[in-house]
C-alpha cells in the first residue's frame, strides 16, 4: 500500500481506461473488468465516463476503404465495481448513449432514423461481470464472466442506434506480469474473452473472440500511463464483398433486405486497434482518460474512439 493509503496503480480502475476495451467490441465506454489484478477486500468505486466513437466509414471484405456512411456515438457510462471478499471483484455497469447518421451519403437501409440525420438516445445494455484472481503481488490471472443484456426494447435497425438489442454471455480469462526486476514501475497485461452471442437472424451466427495486450507504466506515485493492441474476429456474420470485386462485388453476403437493414449486427467483423491512455490519482479519486485508433479490418467501421472520466473510491484503508 502506498502512502497516504491510495492503493497500488495494478488495482486502480482508471488505469484500464485505454482497454476502452473497447467501447468499439463491449458496448460500453470503459470497463473496469478489463484487468487481471483485483481490488481488496471491501474496496469499491463508483466510475463516470464520458465516450466519443467516431466511425469515419467502412472496411469492406478486401479492406477497400469508402468514407462514406459516417455515424457518430456518444456516451455516458455509470459503473459500480466491489470486492466483496479478496480477490473477487463483481462489477455492474449501463450506459446513456446518444446515436446520430453523418452520412455524407444515404445509409444502406435508408431507414428513417438515419435519413433525418438527426440524434436518437436511450439506456443501452446492462452489463455485469465478475472477476476472480489467482497470484500474488507480481502477477496474477483471472478468469472472468460477464453477461450482457439490453435494458429495454430500443431500436436497433440502421446506423443511428444505442445497442444491438441482444444478450450476450463471455467467457474469458485475464493475465498480469508486474516486471520487478527490469522495470519495477511497469505491468505487462493480456486477455482473452469468447463471447456467446444471441443470434439477430436463427441461420446467422456471431459469437466473436476478443484479445488485448497492454503494457503499463507509473511514471510517478500519481501519473499511470498506458498502450496497448486490440483485437475482434467474429465466429460467423456475413461479408460485405467489394467495390473492387474481391472477393464479391458489394453487398456480398447481405442478399435480403432485412439483413441490410441489422447491417452492424451482422457483419464478420475482422478489426486491429491501437488504445493509449493514462490515469492521475488524487488521493481516492482517479481521473483518466484514452484513445483508442482503428489499424487494420476487415468488414468493419473505420473508427476512432475519445474517452475520459472519473473514478471514486470507498473502502481504501486509512
Amino acid at each position: 500500500m502506498r502512502p497516504g493509503g491510495a492503493m497500488p496503480p495494478r488495482y486502480r480502475v482508471a488505469g484500464v481506461a485505454l482497454a476502452a476495451l473497447v467501447a468499439a467490441w463491449l458496448g460500453s465506454p470503459t470497463r473496469a473488468d478489463a484487468q487481471a489484478f483485483t481490488p481488496p477486500k471491501g474496496v469499491g468505486s463508483v466510475t463516470l465516463a464520458w465516450q466519443y466513437i467516431h466511425n469515419l466509414g467502412h472496411r469492406f471484405s478486401d479492406g477497400y476503404y469508402r468514407q462514406d456512411g459516417e455515424s457518430t456515438t456518444t456516451s455516458v457510462l455509470v459503473d459500480l465495481e466491489y470486492a466483496p471478499i479478496d480477490r473477487l471483484s463483481i462489477t455492474l455497469g449501463i450506459p446513456y448513449v446518444f446515436a446520430r447518421y453523418d452520412g455524407p451519403g444515404p445509409p444502406f437501409a435508408d431507414l428513417p432514423n438515419d435519413t433525418c440525420f438527426c440524434w436518437s438516445s436511450s439506456f443501452g445494455d446492462f452489463g455485469a461481470s465478475a472477476r476472480y484472481r489467482f497470484g500474488g503481488e507480481t502477477w496474477a490471472v483471472t478468469p472472468v464472466l460477464r453477461l450482457g443484456q439490453p435494458s429495454h426494447d430500443y431500436p436497433y435497425r440502421g446506423e443511428a442506434v444505442v445497442g444491438k438489442q441482444l444478450s450476450e454471455v463471455q467467457l474469458g480469462a485475464f493475465g498480469a506480469l508486474r516486471l520487478v526486476e527490469h522495470l519495477p514501475h511497469a505491468t505487462v497485461q493480456a486477455g482473452y474473452t469468447y463471447a456467446f452471442v444471441e443470434r439477430p437472424l436463427d441461420d446467422i451466427p456471431i459469437d466473436r473472440s476478443n484479445v488485448f495486450v497492454d503494457f503499463g507504466y507509473a511514471v510517478n506515485r500519481s501519473l499511470y500511463l498506458r498502450g496497448g493492441w486490440l483485437w475482434q474476429h467474429t465466429h460467423g456474420g456475413l461479408r460485405f464483398g467489394s467495390p473492387t470485386g474481391n472477393p464479391f462485388p458489394f453487398p456480398g453476403e447481405f442478399s435480403r433486405f432485412e439483413q441490410l437493414a441489422e447491417v452492424d449486427r451482422l457483419l464478420h467483423v475482422e478489426v486491429m486497434q491501437f488504445a493509449v491512455g493514462s490515469s492521475l490519482s488524487l488521493g481516492s479519486v482517479d481521473l483518466f482518460a484514452s484513445y483508442t485508433k482503428y489499424f487494420w479490418g476487415r468488414d468493419a467501421h473505420n473508427s476512432r474512439v475519445f474517452g475520459l472520466g472519473a473514478t471514486w473510491y470507498f473502502g481504501l484503508p486509512q
